[in-house]
């Protein structure tokens, strides 16, 4: 396994360029992805991922002078995207693959900012492309705009002045395709020129506002920037060869709409001629906004009234609307907004981009935390009309994957609550004051639109626990006290439901069976789940005691289960599992057949095996990597360990030596082998060091998912085991070097899995900085060795942090960080 970090965050060129795609776009916005080679695709502006086609919006130069030529802005394209996709047995689709493309493109992430240098022997002109988007922590709704921005910039090198056009071309990128168009082809759209570009709208049908989509192309600040809003109209490639034609000739078309009632023109486009003088650059800032107002979204019980199960809205109020359309009315308004704050919003990225990157830490770290912030950017997050935050598990190609914001995988996600810490607190009240019940029951997967949802299904043990942890980790992020004594109620009902579920006796200890992240309950006591219970209940303790609360029965708890996990469920090595339900009212069978999330069904040989091992898909004496997951979730929320914290670092180390293989070659995986298979290392999710594997351990426990390995290696890190965390990263970021994966796509359960944001705790394990905005502390616990500096991010403000002579220091570079004392340990 490769323990050097050099080639990590550095450039994506030839093969390792090949599936680099960078999501841009808003917070629930929607995106587009700008390519390693400079293309843009996956467009997907109507609230569901589109990731099995690509439309058709690109960039052309053209050069008169000193030598004619005309390329496409982009490098060459992948193999992949040749064949084995939708259609490619057809010979491709309608885009711009087939024209000339630049000979060679290299992508340097800076996110938000991907940077693509193009360059071809039999161009004059030297080509780059800068694609980005708002993302600027704090500013949650500037951050969410459903906007994009891409610079062109051109250099000539040579000795003698170039005459060129830049071109932008766009067919129909809003086109719904309507089910009783036999044809497949989208209805028509209208073309309209506007002062600094075009817009293209596709109307609705009446009845069906989802189907209203609109998009705006700019050109920021170019006078003699030519609008052509009449492709030619025609059938089979007529429209493309034309654009193809202009481009080449270096033509500069003006042309209005059609007006003669045919049909529309199926696309614009944007010329705009220029000179440069040798030496000399010139960046041309294409600006891109999108507005789909209503959608066909909907999760959760009652089902929209027309009975067609979401494939029309009668009613959009039983539907998911963005909140991009609670603040504008019309996609001219997202345009002129887009147009007149282009330079700020892209100062302020630049500022977070610029201090993020100046951190001092190691360039694995760097790039796994900064391409899984792309994850804000996909399909995965939505923000619903009243601003607050709503999510999938991760997206398939056409559509959200395992719905509802589910507590347990969510849980992992580390970043939402230090950058936009307003989006968090949105998911923390609609866990506790929408989807819980008055008993105190969670539902671990909310209803879209957010709303009260019917509770028929298991709680999840993790989910629920682990939002009592965050909870109390957002109080002191924000340092609302308002906040806290507002949802406190919920809070302690929630704690009070959790005891009386899994620990009815009061034992300290979990008897009952408990729903978890791995889709199966376990059985007995178990290191993982015993994590969570220890950690929320000191949660619920220390944020019941802030609010003068009698939090007795919290506290005795707390010390019975600690007692108890360090005499049964700790082997000397690590923590493990009891299988046990002789404590429990319930039976496997009875329990299983009765569940109403995935049942663990019994036939008779299942029955047999039952009696020999005990229930299906437990993990015994197995070395579990999730098995002090709720330990990591107190840390990264500031609160103190409470199993010792030698064993806690010796569970950490065995899940290293144990599960990270640096060659799966040998592994068997029947389960998913996707994620990490071949040669590629990867850190197991369980593993059975002493021979004593069940013959049905739980369903996953083949498999590697990357917010397992960074939720370790943080943790790991963070008690000391700086080597071992860093290369468990190191094994994951290079099974995303951009061969035969997406750098910006680290996936489980779908694309761009919320899982995965656990990378950002990699940041505080290895400085330790960590503000508490209740009391004004600026915490460092570092484990790097001398000075240091390293970005950091508030409630009220983000900058830099570290060390510096020797000393704490913090400064503020967008908005404020008010530190009444630095608290450094040694």
């Amino acid at each position: 396994m490769t323990t050097a970090s050099g080639k990590f965050n550095s450039r994506y060129e030839g093969q390792r360029g090949d599936y680099v795609s960078m999501p841009m776009g808003g917070l629930g916005a929607g995106m587009l992805c700008l390519s390693g080679t400079g293309g843009l695709e996956h467009v997907t502006w109507r609230h569901k991922p589109a990731l099995d086609g690509f439309k058709s919006l690109f960039a052309a130069l053209s050069v008169r002078q000193p030598t004619a030529s005309a390329k496409v802005l982009e490098g060459p394209v992948p193999g992949w995207k040749i064949f084995g996709h939708k259609r490619g047995g057809n010979g491709g689709i309608a885009n711009n693959h087939g024209l000339p493309h630049h000979r060679h493109a290299s992508f340097t992430n800076r996110f938000p900012f991907g940077q693509v240098e193009l360059d071809d022997p039999a161009m004059p002109l030297a080509s780059s492309v800068t694609g980005w988007s708002p993302f600027v922590p704090g500013d949650a709704d500037g951050s969410s705009l459903p906007v994009a921005g891409l610079e062109y910039t051109f250099t000539n090198p040579g000795s003698e002045a170039a005459e060129a056009v830049f071109s932008f071309h766009v067919r129909n990128p809003v086109a719904y395709q309507h089910e009783s168009n036999v044809t497949g082809e989208p209805a028509p759209s209208e073309v309209r020129r506007i002062e600094k570009g075009f817009i293209i709208s596709q109307p609705a049908r009446p009845g069906q506002p989802h189907e209203e989509g609109h998009a705006a192309v700019m050109v920021l600040d170019e006078a003699d920037a030519a609008i052509d809003a009449h492709w030619f109209r025609g059938g089979w490639f007529d429209a493309m060869t034309m654009v193809w034609n202009a481009i080449e000739s270096g033509s500069v078309l003006s042309r209005p709409a059609p007006n003669d009632g045919g049909q529309p023109s199926p696309g614009g486009s944007i010329y705009l001629p220029f000179s440069l003088e040798p030496g000399a650059s010139k960046t041309v800032r294409v600006l891109l906004a999108w507005y789909v107002p209503y959608s066909n979204v909907h999760v959760g019980e009652p089902a929209p009234s027309c009975g067609c199960d979401g494939e029309c809205a009668p009613d959009p109020a039983s539907f998911y609307r963005p909140w991009y359309a609670s603040r504008f009315a019309s996609i001219d308004a997202v345009a002129a907004h887009w147009y007149r704050d282009y330079a700020e919003l892209r100062r302020k990225s630049a500022l977070f981009a610029d201090a993020f990157f100046a951190a001092d830490l190691p360039a694995e770290v760097l790039e796994a935390v900064s391409c899984n912030l792309s994850i804000l950017k996909s399909p995965t997050v939505l923000r619903q009309f009243d601003g607050r935050l709503w999510g999938w598990e991760g997206c398939g190609e056409s559509s959200g994957c395992c719905a509802g914001s589910c507590t347990h995988v969510w849980n992992y996600a580390q970043a939402i609550c230090h950058l936009f810490p307003s989006l968090e607190r949105s998911l923390r009240e609609t866990e506790f004051l929408v989807s819980q019940d008055e008993q105190g029951h969670q539902n671990f997967r909310s209803w879209l639109p957010i709303r009260e949802c019917a509770h028929k299904s298991l709680a999840a043990c993790d989910g629920q626990l682990g939002g009592i942890i965050k909870a109390c980790r957002d109080w002191r992020i924000s340092g609302d006290n308002d906040w806290l004594s507002r949802l406190w109620p919920a809070i302690r009902q929630s704690m009070v439901y959790c005891i009386e579920t899994w620990d009815p006796r009061h034992l300290g200890h979990i008897t009952e069976p408990h729903h978890n992240t791995y889709d199966i309950e376990f059985w007995g006591p178990d290191g993982m789940c015993m994590s969570f219970y220890l950690a929320a209940l000191q949660a619920a303790a220390l944020m019941g005691e802030a609010l003068s609360d009698d939090t007795a029965l919290f506290r005795e708890l707390l010390a019975k289960g600690v007692d108890y996990c360090d005499r049964e469920l700790f082997n000397g090595d690590y923590y493990n599992q009891k299988i046990d339900w002789s404590e429990s009212g319930a039976s496997p069978i009875a329990f299983s057949e009765g569940s109403s999330v995935i049942a663990s069904t019994y036939s008779p040989e299942a029955r047999a095996l039952l009696e020999k091992e005990g229930p299906k898909y437990q993990y015994g004496n197995g070395c579990l990597s999730d098995g002090i997951l709720g330990e990591f979730l107190g840390w990264a929320a500031g609160l103190p360990a409470v199993l010792p914290e030698e064993r806690l670092k010796s569970h950490l180390l065995a899940v290293h030596r144990y599960n990270l293989r640096s060659d799966l070659s040998d592994h068997p995986n029947p389960q998913r082998p996707g994620f990490a298979i071949g040669e590629e290392g990867g850190l197991l999710l369980c593993s059975w060091p002493h021979g004593d594997a069940l013959s049905l351990p739980f369903v996953y426990s083949n498999e590697v998912w990357t917010g397992i390995e960074y939720q370790v290696a943080a943790h790991l890190i963070g008690l000391g085991g700086v080597e071992q965390g860093l290369e468990i990263v190191r094994a994951c970021r290079q099974r995303y070097d951009g061969t035969r994966r997406n750098p910006y796509n680290e996936y489980e359960c779908g694309h761009w899995y919320a899982r995965a944001m656990s990378s950002y705790a990699l940041m505080q394990a290895l400085t330790g900085l960590r503000y508490d905005a209740v009391e004004k502390v600026l915490h460092l616990a570092p484990r790097l060795t001398g000075d240091f500096q390293s970005f950091l991010s508030t409630e009220s403000g983000f900058g830099m942090a570290g060390v510096r002579d020797g000393k704490p220091f913090c400064e503020a570079l967008h908005g404020t960080i008010e530190v009444a004392r630095f608290e450094m340990a040694q």
